[in-house]
């Protein structure tokens, strides 16, 4: 072989080494060694501090505080204060993974803003195309007319991708939405994140981290109907316009109504899984690719956390709720005993002292508001789990990102679904 073609090929070679390397680890990479067992990269973000950058897991005990669960096996997850942001610990918290449904967070606390609860859409076929197979889906029908609050509620108990594509299909279609999505990520700071679909269903190189699906959470809660909504039990959902056969209406229509139940276990409960005292939301996700998922947070005795935990290996039935209920437990016992690791990063407007347009803290909201009431069986269909008492309620005062109380009790079973 000549001496410079020779050259060329190693030079070459040395270079995809280093792009290999250096490339984050993505869903559909396999990333950092075997399918079943892989490891996190060596180098990744360090949004929030340097700590979080690291692989492994990182904590800084005090005299007295509590050892972190031994039965932890999630990829990735992260303890954090969602007042003060604070983040008491974690484990490869920047590790670029797919979230799943987890990524619906974004979505809503993207496109709910935009449209009052009380506008109606008749469903076209159209809107309903590309809804993955095997989508978790709230039973949508064509040519049946929705209210925006009916969709939400499709969106945040039933995870279902049809109420995601209609509300989608309202903000000027998927790709539209898909790239409001990835802009509102990057106001919040969420740089971890790449969307290619707006519901989190598998999809090539779509990505996202338990630090960012905090940093969603964190966001979202900040909206009095994200809060309600991710805290809701259950409730009745329209379903289809049919026929009367029988009785003094036959020939009549009339629209029927289904019971629809929360798929956040530790909000609901389920066997072999207790309802978590003081949750409060906020998703679970699940697909092949991604595994499951979670986003929760929880009060008690005044203080409010947050805990993310992606992709458990351990087997256990059920593993990322009870593994988050670990880590909530550990995290409520530990606050004041650990140093901070690093920290929920405040939006880019927040940092700035203002909160620009879709930034968290906008879209009208008042610093103070009045306790919600236990349950709302009216014609709203709402089932909030037992009720709100005192609020999560976020301002951004002085540019400060600052989260207050208001958390509702665990309510009733719920179910899981393929893809939710």
């Amino acid at each position: 072989m000549p001496a410079v073609k020779k050259t060329a090929m190693l030079v070459a070679s040395a270079a995809l080494l280093t792009m290999s390397t250096a490339a984050p680890a993505l869903a559909d990479g396999k990333p950092g060694g075997d399918e079943e067992h892989p490891k996190p990269p060596s180098r990744m973000s360090t949004v929030g501090g340097a700590r979080l950058g690291e692989p492994g897991t990182q904590v800084k005990l005090k005299a007295g505080a509590p050892v972190l669960p031994k039965d932890l096996t999630g990829r990735s997850w992260i303890v954090s204060d969602a007042e003060s942001g604070e983040v008491l610990a974690s484990h490869n918290a920047h590790w670029r993974l797919p979230p799943a449904s987890t990524l619906k967070m974004l979505f809503a606390d993207t496109v709910l803003p935009k449209f009052p609860k009380s506008q109606k859409h008749k469903v076209a076929l159209s809107d309903l195309e590309g809804v993955g197979a095997g989508s978790s889906m709230v039973g949508i029908k064509e040519n049946e007319t929705y209210s925006v609050h009916d969709l939400w509620l499709g969106v945040f108990l039933k995870s279902g991708n049809d109420a995601v594509h209609v509300l989608s299909a309202m903000n000027d279609g998927v790709p539209q939405t898909v790239k409001d999505m990835q802009k509102h990520a990057e106001e919040l700071q969420a740089l971890d994140t790449h969307v290619v679909s707006p519901d989190g269903y598998d999809a090539k190189g779509q990505v996202s981290s338990a630090y960012d699906l905090s940093l969603f959470a964190r966001s979202g809660l900040q909206k009095k109907d994200f809060r309600e909504y991710c805290a809701t039990a259950t409730a009745q959902f329209p379903g289809e316009t049919k026929k009367v056969k029988k009785g003094k209406d036959k020939g009549k229509t009339k629209r029927g109504s289904f019971e629809i139940q929360n798929t956040n276990k530790l909000l609901t409960g389920a066997p072999g899984v207790e309802p978590y005292k003081g949750i409060a939301g906020v998703k679970n996700g699940y697909t092949s690719n991604a595994g499951n998922t979670f986003t929760g947070v929880a009060e008690r005795d005044g203080k409010v956390l947050l805990v993310t935990v992606m992709n458990p290996s351990s087997g256990e039935a059920h593993a990322v709720y009870n593994e988050t209920a670990r880590l909530f437990d550990w995290g409520f016992k530990a606050a004041g005993k650990v140093d901070p690791v690093g920290e929920l990063v405040a939006p880019k407007g927040a940092a700035t002292g203002g909160a620009g347009k879709g930034a968290p803290g906008s879209g009208g909201e008042g610093a103070v508001e009045k306790a919600a009431h236990a349950s709302d069986n009216g014609t709203s269909g709402m089932g909030i789990a037992l009720g709100i008492a005192g609020g999560v309620l976020a301002l951004l005062a002085a540019g400060a990102f600052v989260l207050r109380r208001r958390m509702p009790l665990p309510g009733q079973a719920g179910r899981r679904s393929r893809q939710d």
